[in-house]
């Protein structure tokens, strides 16, 4: 059987949406593994798809004195987690050398996980990016993890792009030339990587909605926006009683999230995030998430642990996160206002997206968080019927698209291949 293997590193939100897409890659024929890091493998193995394991643990990264000087936006936050990065690579290289010689037939490579191509292409292995964010430099607008950088127009908006890409690919460059070097190849500078990649056409299927944000003119041929692929649901998953209870027992409450997301300052957050709330005068579900908020329950506050956002969602008035790609998706699928408080890098980006869309009255960064403030966007996106009438057409947009089925008739292509009874896909 033909294996596809989906490389994807980093933190939840970086994972999960692959468990929906390894899941149509199965139905549609193909033996699907995905490789990860060991705290993501109950997400694979929960929807039944082959676990591989990639060394690391990006908690106890963003755990360190390090991780939480980078929770933050602009060069020198770039440049910590960049660091942060770099410590990791060697190990991580090693490890999807190591899943890449198990066996397959394609590897389909993440944001996190593009500059391994030297890897798979010394070892053969075709491949396909399937990023959740933009990689591709354009004049449109910056790369979203320099979003908050003042940058001149087109021309700027290009050159940070190439400088940052420059810039990440030379931190993985001495870990993928020595693996080539191992296997009798010669090395790839990072430059080199990105010639070969636009010289081949290489197929990167962007995994947004192009309503969110479309695809820039000035792009390379191959690179498209494909549409959102969603996480799986585990098999057999029950809402906990007390949660159905507090959701039945008033008004559809607001879910307030920093995903993946860890912080020092967990206690004072998470104090600001229910004065917030109280101050808006609204019933409020807080997720303790990697920020360990667990502020208790009564009649008006909720905690709850990981829940399905497909589930969660559709119930509430609106969503407070943390902007990552992931939560942000989930939101527009859902049709619910939203109130960006992002943390670092592309979440500055995505949170002023959701303004600019309509769909969000404000976007408050969390270094900056103020609970009357938050209040006051948090009462116009629930009582302002405007942002939820515009959630609501975002969302019948972005429910129409095929951003998994994209990406299988991609692989087939690649492949050169028809194989089971995918669902067709739409143009």
């Amino acid at each position: 059987m033909t294996t596809v293997l989906i490389l994807a590193i980093g933190t939840r939100g970086d994972i999960a949406p692959f468990t929906g897409l390894g899941t149509r890659l199965a139905q549609a024929g193909y033996r699907v593994a995905i490789a990860t890091q060991p705290p993501f493998a109950h997400l694979v193995t929960d929807c039944g798809l082959e676990y591989r394991e990639i060394p690391g643990d990006p908690r106890s990264y963003l755990a360190t004195d390090t991780g939480q000087k980078a929770l933050d936006t602009g060069p020198r936050a770039m440049a910590s987690s960049m660091k942060l990065i770099k410590q990791g690579t060697r190990e991580v290289c090693d490890g999807v050398l190591t899943v890449l010689q198990q066996g397959c037939d394609l590897a389909l490579l993440t944001h996190g996980t593009a500059p391994m191509y030297p890897i798979t292409e010394a070892l053969g292995i075709p491949s396909i990016g399937v990023p959740l964010v933009p990689i591709e430099p354009t004049g449109d607008f910056p790369p979203p993890a320099l979003s908050r950088v003042p940058v001149p127009g087109r021309w700027g908006n290009r050159t940070i792009a190439r400088l940052s890409a420059a810039g990440t690919l030379k931190l993985f460059t001495p870990a993928t030339n020595e693996i080539r070097q191992r296997l009798g190849k010669p090395s790839m500078t990072g430059r080199g990587m990105l010639r070969e990649m636009a010289e081949r056409n290489w197929p990167v299927l962007c995994g947004y909605s192009p309503v969110l944000l479309p695809r820039p003119a000035d792009w390379r041929a191959g690179v498209d926006v494909v549409g959102y692929w969603w996480p799986e649901s585990p098999g057999g998953w029950q809402p906990p009683a007390d949660l159905v209870d507090f959701l039945a027992a008033g008004p559809p409450p607001v879910f307030i999230t920093l995903g993946s997301m860890a912080t020092e300052r967990k206690a004072e957050v998470g104090t600001a995030f229910a004065a917030a709330l109280r101050e808006a005068g609204v019933r409020g579900i807080i997720q303790a998430g990697w920020a360990g908020m667990a502020l208790g329950a009564d009649h008006q506050l909720f905690t709850v642990d990981e829940v399905p956002y497909d589930w969660l969602f559709p119930q509430l008035s609106a969503v407070v996160h943390h902007a990552g790609a992931g939560t942000t998706g989930a939101g527009l699928r859902a049709g619910v206002p939203a109130v960006g408080v992002p943390v670092w890098l592309d979440q500055p980006f995505w949170s002023g997206r959701l303004v600019e869309l309509g769909v969000s009255p404000a976007m408050i960064p969390l270094r900056r968080l103020d609970a009357r403030r938050l209040a006051g966007a948090i009462r116009a996106a629930v009582e302002e019927p405007g942002y939820r009438g515009r959630a609501q057409e975002v969302a019948a947009q972005v429910n129409a698209e095929d951003g998994a089925g994209q990406v299988v008739a991609a692989v087939q292509r690649v492949l050169g291949q028809q194989v089971g009874n995918d669902r067709p896909v739409r143009s």
